[in-house]
């Protein structure tokens, strides 16, 4: 008989940060929002020294990821020409290798680079979150239907302000401090 308090594989998670490329977002209408909430993603992970990937869709035709957006620390680029970020099998080593558990989705476009990779990361059996508010479409329908076939298929939602506190666990962290000025700003 098992025990009901099994113990379970330790939770780690890592921020996917898709897409951010200017030629990619100038269509997207509430960008400036969108980017201040990767920010605050960003600079939270930063100080909570998490995993942190930034993918970028074809760079020769589409850009750079925008300079702000890059990681201050050590992370990890992942060039691509799928849409799907869960098709890079390097990248997918990597996950593996550091037992990465949790992928934190935030970025551009909702309904295509972003809905690719979450539906097949939920296939290879991640448990996949997507900030809701971090994310999005050149047209809102694409964002909201997209939202809801990821969330039919095993996604989580979330928000920025709530995956942060989320991932900060307690305000008895000695970071919590810095946390907190991120979210007020």
């Amino acid at each position: 008989m098992s025990h009901p308090f099994k113990r379970k594989i330790p939770i780690k998670n890592a921020l996917l940060i898709i897409d951010i490329q200017e030629k990619i977002i100038a269509p997207i209408k509430n960008k400036d929002s969108i980017i201040k909430n990767i920010q605050k993603l960003l600079n939270a992970y930063q100080i909570l020294d998490e995993d942190i990937f930034v993918s970028e869709q074809n760079p020769l035709k589409l850009g750079k990821t925008i300079p702000t957006l890059l990681p201050k620390i050590s992370f990890n680029k992942i060039q691509k020409m799928n849409f799907s970020l869960a098709s890079n099998k390097d990248f997918l080593d990597e996950l593996n290798n550091k037992k990465i558990t949790n992928l934190i989705v935030c970025g551009f476009e909702t309904h295509i680079c972003i809905m690719q990779s979450v539906l097949e990361f939920l296939q290879k059996g991640y448990k996949v979150l997507v900030i809701c508010d971090a994310m999005g479409s050149r047209n809102s329908l694409d964002h909201e239907i997209s939202l809801q076939r990821m969330i039919n298929e095993g996604a989580i939602i979330s928000t920025t302000e709530s995956i942060i506190f989320e991932i900060c666990k307690t305000s008895d962290r000695k970071e919590f401090r810095e946390i907190r000025n991120i979210i007020k700003n």
